[in-house]
């Protein structure tokens, strides 16, 4: 039997099950798709498919060590599956279940009636502790612990299918994606995942909890293995099983401090990514159906650009969205912030938000990104309002104006006192209007007028009903649950890990 092993977002040769499970059938084809359709979605960039390319290529040289070639096709997925198989004698098509965004979620189902119609089977495997197809999550705590605890598949041996031209990597041009300069970005392959990985968990991981607020800091103490998970260059097992066995090590209390604290939001990838898969119509669609129906949302327009481009004269804002845009990721509470403040001080939308965010992102998942955006603007209808005030960040978070100043030097001439708020130097008009731009709105209006504007629709009762500019740690913040009883929302404390996925 011919078996034909579809690479999505699984981009390794270990612990890669639907690869074991080809190689067990028969005679393999390892392919890979490189969709034009796809990549001209508003939710990818080039910075992406640059880093995507960069793993296919090493993907190759792994198999290439096993004996097989990836082959590498450009079209739609129909299409180059019904030729391959055609010329191949392929009967079987093996893949991982991919979580991804609605079109991927819409051609996986023309695939499955495409295979259904010329009787090829296609056995889609689950992957990282996700499953599909089960309502509720009893039981699911207790599986994704018996995914991340299970046995490591080795690459396996591989007799191939003979005769086919691997063919080329194509580059965002032959794409034709548009350019998107990010020249700081991380650089994809396995084997720099694993240097990564390696990295952290023999020194940088130890300032991991302390470290990872600040943009200044997390840079270097976060795992920085997000883009790695995202395209599964590594498995989200082969990393927790490494810190397990950092762990068993007993490296000392500071050390497995910071490493369970990761571990957790390794979970809590998983925790997301479930959350997608529960609900794939949650890029479009709000959870809290009432708060999808205000009015006044901006998808464009000044405020949005001045937000997209970091000239929204809110220096640490800015600061943050330059950094992401010149290297492709930047830690959690950033992100969060730069939510937060694009959907409730600006009052832009949030699909068109998330959408630029996820561009910018080296590592965007949707299985992270849309539950997240959803979280952090006041989507879900369950989670707590935080309004970020973007200028108390940046006085907590770069206290001596160092990154600030690196990536907003319009502002190198302004004393360390006024550095978050320009506008209040006394000398603040050679510089604001001429070399960066006075701010666009009143933080602390701005962030009451949202809140007027989203109290009635989100139902908040007594003191649970407070909307607070978000500046407390992530263990104070509540997650919030029905009590149908009394007719409200309570809070419930929850771990900090799920309102942080620093990696």
């Amino acid at each position: 039997m011919n078996v034909l092993v579809w690479y999505k977002r699984d981009l390794r040769v270990n612990d890669h099950a639907a690869l074991s499970m080809g190689a067990r059938n028969g005679a393999v084809l390892p392919l890979y798709i490189a969709e034009p359709e796809y990549w001209a979605l508003p939710d990818t960039s080039a910075r992406q498919w640059e880093f995507v390319a960069e793993t296919l290529a090493g993907l190759r040289r792994d198999l290439a060590d096993l004996g097989a070639p990836l082959v590498v096709r450009v079209g739609d997925a129909v299409e180059v599956l019904a030729r391959l198989c055609k010329q191949n004698a392929v009967t079987r098509i093996v893949s991982h279940e991919e979580v991804g965004n609605a079109w991927t979620f819409a051609r996986d189902l023309r695939v499955k009636a495409w295979a259904r119609d010329v009787g090829i089977e296609w056995l889609e495997l689950p992957t990282g502790g996700v499953r599909r197809g089960v309502r509720g999550r009893a039981g699911w705590d207790a599986a994704r612990a018996g995914y991340a605890e299970g046995e490591i598949v080795a690459a396996p041996a591989l007799r191939v299918v003979a005769g086919i031209e691997p063919g080329v990597i194509p580059n965002a041009r032959a794409l034709r994606m548009v350019a998107d300069a990010c020249p700081h970005r991380q650089t994809g392959g396995r084997a720099q995942g694993m240097a990564v990985l390696d990295s952290f968990l023999g020194q940088r991981g130890l300032g991991y909890r302390r470290s990872m607020s600040s943009p200044l800091t997390a840079e270097r103490a976060c795992s920085r293995l997000s883009p790695h998970l995202a395209v599964g260059a590594l498995s989200a097992r082969e990393v927790e099983q490494a810190v397990m066995a950092q762990l068993a090590a007993k490296p000392g209390p500071d050390w497995a401090a910071n490493l369970r604290s990761f571990q957790s939001r390794i979970a809590w990838r998983a925790h997301f990514t479930q959350k997608l898969e529960d609900a794939p119509e949650m890029e479009r669609v709000a959870m809290h159906r009432a708060a999808d129906d205000l009015p006044g949302r901006a998808p464009e327009g000044p405020l949005f650009d001045a937000w997209a481009t970091g000239q929204t004269g809110l220096p640490y804002l800015d600061a943050c969205m330059r950094y992401l845009t010149a290297t492709g990721w930047i830690n959690f509470r950033a992100r969060a912030m730069l939510t937060s403040v694009a959907t409730y001080h600006l009052w832009l939308d949030w699909r068109a938000v998330g959408q630029v965010l996820a561009r910018r992102f080296t590592d965007y998942d949707p299985g992270i990104h849309w539950p997240q955006i959803q979280m952090q603007s006041g989507m879900s209808g369950i989670n707590r309002l935080r309004i970020y005030n973007p200028i108390k960040q940046g006085l907590e978070q770069d206290p001596n104006g160092s990154f600030t100043r690196r990536w907003v030097p319009e502002l190198a001439s302004v004393p360390d006192g006024f550095l978050q708020t320009p506008w209040k130097w006394p000398a603040a008009q050679r510089i604001l209007g001429q070399r960066y731009p006075e701010p666009v709105m009143d933080v602390a209006v701005a962030a009451r007028v949202a809140m007027g504007r989203l109290r009635q629709t989100h139902g908040f009762a007594g003191d649970a009903a407070e909307l607070i500019e978000r500046h407390a740690s992530p263990a104070q913040n509540p997650l919030f649950f029905n009590d149908r009883k009394a007719g409200l929302r309570r809070a419930r404390p929850v771990l900090a890990g799920q309102m942080c996925l620093d990696l």
